[in-house]
């Protein structure tokens, strides 16, 4: 249901008229107590009505030209004007003008009554628009009249100026209930606009919020679907480069030996192979490459321990190439150790342990 509430005008005081899908369902005086959205309607007297025909690409566009027109069409500052532009579908728009400090006047006047309306219609655009011509119609009390592109109060002169002396064709009230309760659904103009805006009040759409909410359970859920498949993936990945490296082991690792433990076995089979530390043929190669650059010395036992040290027994012809020998081998990047050395039979001998750093 809806309820078309007339302001007061002159000595009359609030009106109202309930319609519902079956039509006019009751009227009377003052403010309807029921909680039924209602439509205020302004006097006609307050309202100046013009018809343009004014852009439809923007409404921003549209109100701008209709401030134009409006401020040509009146006496008044543009800025104490309120301009409103309605649509009653195709061709010249409707375009309301009324005094900022009347709007101003009627919403607390409403507010103070206890209601805020969905909508504020002009009184004569409650009227059904005709083909040609005019038409009138009382509403609570007052009379209006109607033509496709005009509408004002019923003044004897100001009628007959407007229409020409044609007298309006009054309106049926079959016709005019059919009418009210359209604009009731669908005003064809609200003066509600720009600054007079209504104001919505903020609700939670909790079916907007379920349908949120599952939906980021069901993105939730695919991204921890997609996260355990790259898990498993990778798992699947890790077993099958184990398995290899298992199988390339076996082929490095003494034939039938069980493979547990691949870089360990792998370290041991090196150890046993080249040997500890730098690895006998390392350590071996860079000793002798250090004894050759030493002319007067040769080598006359040598030992290769478990640790990776390498014992070097060495004559030399005198006691300085001792000390050149042993310089020669820590240029090659190792650790020597001397012994004592000891003179006989015309050479000089005794121990170096050459160890990598």
């Amino acid at each position: 249901m809806t309820t078309l509430l007339f302001l007061p005008s002159g000595e009359a005081g609030f009106r109202w008229m309930r319609f519902g899908d079956a039509g006019l369902m009751a009227r009377g005086d003052g403010v309807p107590l029921e909680p039924d959205p209602i439509v205020a309607v302004a006097p006609a007297e307050a309202v100046t009505l013009h018809w343009a025909e004014l852009p439809a690409r923007s409404p921003a566009q549209a109100v701008a030209a209709a401030r134009l027109l409006a401020a040509e069409a009146s006496a008044a500052p543009p800025g104490e004007l309120h301009v409103a532009v309605g649509d009653e579908g195709g061709g010249e728009r409707p375009i309301g003008v009324v005094a900022m400090e009347t709007m101003r006047a009627w919403l607390n006047q409403l507010a103070a009554a206890g209601v805020d309306p969905v909508a504020l219609v002009p009184a004569p655009m409650l009227l059904p628009r005709p083909d040609e011509g005019y038409v009138r119609a009382e509403l609570a009390g007052q009379a209006v009249v109607r033509g496709r592109t005009s509408g004002f109060a019923d003044e004897a002169r100001l009628t007959e100026l407007v229409t020409g002396g044609e007298p309006p064709a009054t309106v049926e009230r079959q016709v005019l209930d059919a009418a009210l309760f359209d604009a009731t659904a669908a005003p064809a103009l609200d003066l509600r606009q720009g600054t007079f805006a209504r104001r919505r009040a903020f609700t939670i759409d909790w079916r907007l919020v379920r349908r949120l909410a599952a939906l980021g359970a069901a993105i939730l859920g695919v991204s921890f679907a997609i996260s355990l498949v790259r898990v498993a993936k990778y798992s699947f990945a890790a077993d099958r480069l184990e398995a290899q490296a298992d199988a390339l082991a076996a082929t490095a690792l003494p034939r039938g030996e069980t493979v547990t433990d691949p870089d360990r076995q792998l370290a041991e089979r090196s150890g046993r192979v080249i040997g500890p530390g730098l690895g006998f043929t390392t350590t071996t190669a860079a000793a002798f490459a250090a004894i050759r650059s030493v002319p007067g010395s040769e080598v006359t036992g040598m030992d290769f321990t478990a640790n990776g040290d390498l014992r070097l027994s060495v004559a030399v012809e005198r006691e300085a190439l001792a000390t050149d020998l042993k310089r020669a081998l820590e240029r090659a990047g190792f650790a020597v150790q001397a012994s004592v050395f000891q003179s006989a039979n015309g050479r000089i001998t005794g121990e170096l342990t050459v160890s990598g750093r």
